[in-house]
């Protein structure tokens, strides 16, 4: 008799309208700061800041919540923006010579798993122009655009070239004015011959126009020569004769004077006065950091108060034996004078100030700096100019990523405590004024639930992020360097100089200070973190990092000096023929350090050999964190102190595993050869394979049917990998449970650890006072001689040894067990203990679900041998309908090395759907958020007041 095992099942319309109702991807929003930026703007109406990238992006933003982005075509490198204040446009000029004009359109309302959303409000483009060349020009760099000035009634653009010449453009429209084109023969015509010379005045560096005169700019030359043209008469007012080369120009408010900063690291006075048609000499000329060699001073921006003296902000001008390596922004007023010292390049800086014409003075709140790697917001009101917290843009690459983990509905408590730890930190070092680029309006509803986002970083720190909203904010920063004695402690004392102002030294001259947190150099990198695990529920942290160190730390909300206790775990148990080569282990302190408020360190517990930790796991409930490292795992019960397990994994052959992640060099070597050798054993063992005898013809025969009646013929043939690859014992995941193990009638604490090579181990946990477990004693039973015990249950061999990326128990009605606490508390579900439970292992290559406590195969998917791709991570996860209020489903989303997204039901593994979500990983410093619940997005809403009305995307 036939079976026809593979008919092709139709697809249900009932099911098809539910899966529209529960999933649908959706690109939100950007976290973090761009990457590579190249230009700045701001529209001081609109109060609305953009920032273009190489790429060739325009990211605007303005009150925490207000952001969109535009892309031009082609991945040009943005030189410059320019806004029209007020109405929503913009001006973007290209590394390929070319002008964009962008604007602010209402995005077309759209309909998102049933329900009606709002247009979201976008960025397009609507118009750009190349400037054609001149005739008879050899190099077509002469109109190569330099500088850009857009005048204040936003219909005339002035483009300064390389070849000295400006031309004017018409806006809107995009057209050139030919008959008012300037070119530099028109000017060196009215210089003094002593001053000509024959010489070019070099290409266009500055354009301004003048505050109180429409239609009168200043041009300046890269050679210093400096005009004031009036485009009405199209004649020079006056001529300013510099003679060190230009940098920048910026006028006084009056318009009776202006500035000009120079190479030589000096900026210079000119006065602007009526019927002087020639000024040889500026009134005064500065070189500030002198007399010596100084760097050129690129940009100088002069602002007026009501207190007399005028606030005097300029980039660069450091000394160039001393300080020429500085990135470095000046601050003067009077007897006032602040260097900002910042880690990473100047792009371009400018000020909040007023602009109404009525307004006698600048009066400068805020100075905006952007930085190649973060943005610096300085508070210009409050004495000691001290640096405003970002709401956003904050550097997450501050220091480099090495992990992160995601918090959702975070209890109001814990959150609330987190906030006013981040508070106290912030004290000393900020002001608390309001964030000055405010444009725009937020129309996002409060969230329903508070969402964390923890990153663990290289210099030992672990970041918390309010990830609630489209703003990605800092709440609280986390330290655990002052555990360790590390390479580059200055003394005994752990108290970070660079946290409290009060203690820090400022040097004579120039009066430096460090500003911003972008530090990609770490003291020691050992202290890197590798895995983040929190318990929402009880406030546990645990933190391990690079050299084999697991943290466990409990929230505080007073300052406390202690002593941390120091447990050693030795996971080789004296193993003959492993030498560890890697580095040595980090020297905790032996002296009481001082922790301020937040997350405090209760235990220290180090990993022999010290290599880096792989896997962690915490159920705060029974007091136990697991740990695993390429070596083995262990089990540690932080209540009292004392090792409940070590394990070790590792093969024979796994001698990379003893070389550390120093050794790179050697493994990839290593490497290499093993795998040209495990080529040809393939071959040469296939050769064998063919000279069989008679019995294993048959064997393999039966093997073959039987592998093709459980194959589907679109499946690809997956090689089971060699028990010899080197870290093979690397542990990957580790997981608790409280499930069936032993029988199918007495449930306990489990634990379950899984490796590189495909095995997974169960062990059945003794846990005092929790289930029916036996309590092991010492010496008495006082509670504090009771122990935690281990005891291996199970041992699964996965068939082609692939890795085992997340290990997950399943309840009587297929659901993931709560987090410990949750069902303790009423906070969740409480599972089914009395139907048989199910363990969901996922490896690289394939899905599948075992029955317990037999442990035998019930279902499974070989995404593999279907999609020829492996899987990277995998998570549970609850997608809430939007037609019904009370129906969700839990899924399976699993995204692979392919960039893409795969979601399954459980527990029967049936694809759902598939997402392609390649471009998650955009730069090396922002997240990229997505939405795959047609009911939850979190994306931008807010309207922004114009001086136009907001125009509708046009169709296409």
């Amino acid at each position: 008799m036939m079976k026809f095992r593979f008919r092709r099942q139709g697809t249900d319309p009932q099911r098809e309208k539910i899966k529209q109702e529960l999933f649908a991807f959706n690109k939100t929003v950007e976290h973090g700061f761009p990457h590579q930026p190249s230009a700045l703007a701001f529209d001081p109406k609109l109060q609305l800041m953009a920032i273009g990238t190489k790429s060739g992006a325009i990211k605007v933003y303005g009150a925490p919540g207000v952001e969109f982005t535009g892309l031009h075509k082609d991945t040009t490198a943005v030189t410059q923006i320019h806004f029209l204040p007020g109405q929503g446009r913009l001006l973007s000029l290209l590394d390929d010579n070319t002008i964009h004009l962008w604007e602010l359109v209402a995005g077309a309302p759209r309909e998102v798993g049933g329900v009606k959303k709002e247009g979201v409000v976008s960025l397009q483009e609507v118009g750009n122009y190349s400037l054609p060349g001149r005739p008879g020009i050899e190099s077509c760099s002469a109109t190569r655009v330099t500088v850009l000035l857009l005048l204040r009634s936003c219909d005339l653009l002035c483009i300064g070239t390389e070849g000295g010449g400006v031309y004017f453009l018409q806006l809107p429209r995009l057209s050139l004015k030919d008959n008012h084109t300037l070119l530099q023969d028109q000017v060196t015509q009215s210089l003094p011959d002593d001053y000509r010379c024959g010489k070019s005045l070099g290409p266009v560096e500055s354009l301004q126009e003048h505050p109180q005169q429409s239609g009168k700019i200043l041009i300046g030359y890269s050679r210093g020569l400096v005009v004031l043209w009036d485009l009405s008469t199209r004649h020079a007012d006056q001529l300013f004769l510099g003679k060190q080369q230009l940098e920048s120009l910026v006028w006084e408010r009056t318009g009776n004077l202006f500035v000009s900063s120079h190479n030589d690291g000096g900026y210079s006075v000119w006065p602007v006065t009526s019927g002087n048609t020639c000024s040889h000499q500026p009134v005064t000329s500065t070189i500030p950091y002198g007399p010596f060699p100084c760097k050129a001073i690129s940009k100088i921006l002069w602002r007026t108060t009501q207190t007399g003296s005028p606030v005097l902000l300029y980039s660069g001008g450091m000394p160039r034996a001393s300080y020429g390596d500085r990135h470095c922004l000046t601050i003067q007023q009077d007897k006032d004078h602040v260097t900002l010292d910042f880690t990473s390049r100047v792009i371009d800086f400018f000020t909040v100030h007023s602009t109404e014409p009525e307004k006698e003075f600048d009066d400068p709140s805020a100075l905006v700096v952007l930085l190649e790697e973060e943005l610096v917001v300085i508070d210009l009101q409050t004495p000691g100019w001290p640096s405003l917290p970002t709401p956003y843009l904050a550097p997450l690459h501050s220091s480099a990523i090495t992990c992160s983990c995601h918090i959702s509905s975070v209890p109001p408590k814990l959150w609330e405590r987190l906030v006013n730890a981040g508070k106290a930190q912030q004290g000393r070092q900020h002001t608390h004024r309001s964030w000055p680029i405010c444009g725009g309006k937020n129309l996002a509803p409060p969230p329903k639930q508070q969402e964390l986002l923890l990153t663990g970083h290289e210099d030992g720190t672990v970041r918390f992020w309010d990830a609630s909203g489209v703003a990605l904010t800092p709440l609280y920063k986390l330290s655990t360097a002052n555990v360790f004695h590390t390479d580059c402690d200055p003394s005994e004392d752990p108290q970070d100089p660079s946290d409290d102002p009060d203690m820090q030294q400022e040097e004579e001259w120039p009066p430096f200070r460090k500003v911003g947190c972008f530090d990609p150099y770490s003291d020691d990198p050992r202290l890197g973190i590798q895995k983040i695990s929190l318990c929402k529920y009880s406030n546990k942290l645990v933190v391990a990092g690079t050299a084999g160190q697991v943290i466990v730390l409990g929230l505080s909300d007073e300052r406390s000096d202690h002593l941390v206790d120091v447990s050693v775990v030795d996971l080789l148990q004296d193993r003959e023929g492993f030498t560890w080569k890697g580095h040595d282990r980090l020297e905790p302190r032996l002296k009481p350090a001082p922790f301020p408020p937040g997350f405090q360190p209760l235990v220290l517990v180090q990993c022999l050999p010290p290599a880096s930790v792989t896997a962690v796991a915490l159920h705060a409930e029974w007091n136990l964190i697991a740990f695993g490292t390429s070596h083995g795992f262990g089990l540690f019960d932080y209540h009292r102190r004392n090792a409940v397990l070590a394990r070790c994994t590792l093969h024979p052959n796994d001698s990379l595993a003893m070389e550390g992640p120093l050794s790179r060099v050697k493994s990839l070597k290593k490497s290499l050869r093993q795998s040209f050798r495990r080529i040809r054993k393939s071959r040469v063992s296939g050769k064998k394979r063919t000279i069989t005898t008679p019995t294993s013809k048959v064997q393999e025969a039966n093997a073959a049917l039987a592998e093709q009646e459980e194959v589907a013929p679109v499946q690809r043939r997956i090689e089971p990998r060699s028990a010899d690859d080197s870290l093979s014992g690397v542990v990957r995941c580790l997981c608790f449970a409280d499930t069936f193990l032993r029988d199918g009638t007495h449930h306990g604490p489990t634990l379950w650890a899984g490796t590189n090579s495909g095995s997974v181990y169960a062990y059945a946990l003794e846990v005092p006072g929790v289930g029916t477990g036996r309590v092991c004693e010492r010496g008495g039973a006082s509670e504090s001689s009771v122990c935690v015990e281990a005891v291996l249950g199970k041992e699964i061999q996965l068939m082609h040894r692939a890795p085992v990326v997340s290990i997950c128990v399943l309840d009587g009605r297929g659901k993931p067990l709560p987090d410990p606490y949750e069902a303790s508390q009423d906070l969740a579900i409480t599972p089914d203990m009395t139907n048989a439970h199910s363990v969901l292992i996922a490896s690289e290559e394939q899905l599948k679900v075992f029955s317990l406590p037999k442990v035998s195969a019930k279902t499974k998917f070989k995404l593999t041998a279907h999609e020829g791709c492996r899987v990277r991570k995998v998570a549970l996860v609850v997608f809430s309908s939007t037609a019904q209020e009370d129906y969700s489903e839990h899924t399976l989303v699993c995204l692979t090395n392919l960039g893409d997204m795969h979601l399954f039901n459980i527990p029967g593994l049936r694809p759902q759907v598939r997402f392609r979500v390649c471009f998650y990983l955009i730069s090396p410093s922002e997240y990229e958020r997505f939405s795959l619940s047609a009911k939850v997005i979190t994306e931008p809403l807010f309207s922004v007041q114009l001086d136009r009305p907001l125009e509708p995307t046009p169709a296409r």
